[in-house]
């Protein structure tokens, strides 16, 4: 259950941004946090990007690095008024990542970030649904979230983390296997990567050609 903070890191974003770039050091830094997910993909320039829970486009700027036909998609007006500020050339879609207003077969990657575990389980296989549908065939699904760490001295300050910030969706994420969810539910090729002293997991998933 998480206490006043998680309020407060909405209100005031730069406090929740200041723990985290303090965290990305078990990774090498807030830009390599932020580019993850990305590691090994051959993002092309004319390729259809979804920064899918963007916020305040943390991660958008790195996607509009690599091409030029990015879009961003998230709930909150005004994590996106900020997100058009910082990147007025990138299109931002306020809409809920349940019910996404794209076509079909539309993108060519998916990318989301920290995202999968403020949903429940109902809401995160309704919303791998519709990555499924928005993306063509062969397109790729990459994802940067929380896990549960493997060594014992990670556990206090990430349960604390979790205790001030996150709610209990965080902690019900943690008991799960992401690519095992993903192979039932019929994505190929997954690939999952530890990070940050195995606190954070990239999940790197391809839906079938055919």
């Amino acid at each position: 259950m998480a206490t006043f903070l998680r309020d407060w890191s909405y209100q005031y974003p730069w406090l929740y941004r200041s723990i985290s770039r303090v965290a990305a050091l078990t990774v090498g830094g807030y830009r390599r946090l932020r580019r993850l997910p990305l590691e090994g993909i051959p993002i092309h320039s004319q390729d259809r990007v979804l920064d899918l829970c963007c916020g305040p486009a943390e991660v958008t700027p790195v996607l509009a690095e690599l091409s030029q036909q990015v879009t961003g998609l998230d709930a909150s007006p005004k994590a996106l008024k900020v997100a058009r500020q910082r990147l007025p050339q990138v299109e931002f879609v306020e809409a809920f990542a349940q019910a996404m207003p794209f076509p079909d077969n539309w993108f060519d990657w998916v990318h989301t970030s920290l995202a999968l575990h403020e949903l429940t389980p109902s809401e995160r296989e309704q919303v791998l649904q519709e990555v499924w549908r928005v993306l063509k065939p062969g397109g790729g699904l990459l994802i940067l979230d929380l896990h549960a760490p493997q060594q014992p001295l990670i556990w206090p300050g990430l349960a604390l983390f979790l205790t001030l910030f996150e709610t209990d969706t965080a902690w019900e994420l943690l008991k799960i296997d992401l690519p095992e969810e993903l192979q039932q539910q019929g994505w190929q090729n997954i690939r999952q990567t530890f990070h940050g002293l195995g606190a954070l997991q990239v999940v790197q998933a391809q839906k079938p050609s055919i």
